[in-house]
């Protein structure tokens, strides 16, 4: 049973980061990446880290992105891009993806070659419980958390300053 939580899991998440970028229609995209917060939050269940799994969806697939359908819904989308494309954008990027591919593959099958026969990683008592990240996080990195918020919360500010501009310039 667990074997086939992971592939439905994983093939979620891989298809939910690809419709991120695949789709044009930025609320679609919204959708998608809940898809693969969801997905991700399954496989977080998988660890045996139900903490970080329940983070995952309530802070992430729930808050999170519901600002962003907040900010896309304001902002609007679907329209012509600012900009002209690179001439052979068309040609080159899936070249360049398939490159990506090719390199992240050989990346994987290299170290998961090394790790076969073994037990795997040894994980101590409390790994994954509450105290444990919440230490990591308030403690080792607190810096990057609090960074991390600070980019979140600038990134729905210029996107609600974009908007005003936006609706300043058809008016």
């Amino acid at each position: 049973m667990e074997e086939v939580l992971f592939f439905v899991s994983a093939i979620g998440a891989l298809g939910g980061a690809i419709g991120v970028v695949a789709m044009r229609n930025p609320f679609y995209s919204v959708l998608a990446l809940i898809v693969h917060l969801f997905s991700l939050a399954a496989l977080f269940l998988l660890l045996a880290s139900a903490f970080v799994a329940a983070a995952q969806v309530v802070v992430y697939a729930g808050a999170v992105m519901v600002l962003y359908v907040f900010v896309v819904a304001y902002v609007g989308g679907g329209g012509e891009s600012a900009w002209e494309p690179i001439p052979g954008q068309r040609l080159l990027a899936p070249a360049l993806a398939i490159a990506l591919f090719v390199e992240l593959s050989i990346a994987i099958l290299s170290s998961a070659l090394l790790a076969l026969g073994t037990e795997g990683p040894e994980v101590g008592p409390g790994f994954g419980n509450p105290e444990a990240i919440g230490k990591l996080l308030l403690e080792k990195f607190l810096i990057p958390f609090e960074a991390s918020s600070i980019l979140l919360l600038l990134a729905a500010i210029g996107a609600i300053v974009l908007a005003g501009r936006k609706r300043e310039e058809t008016a």
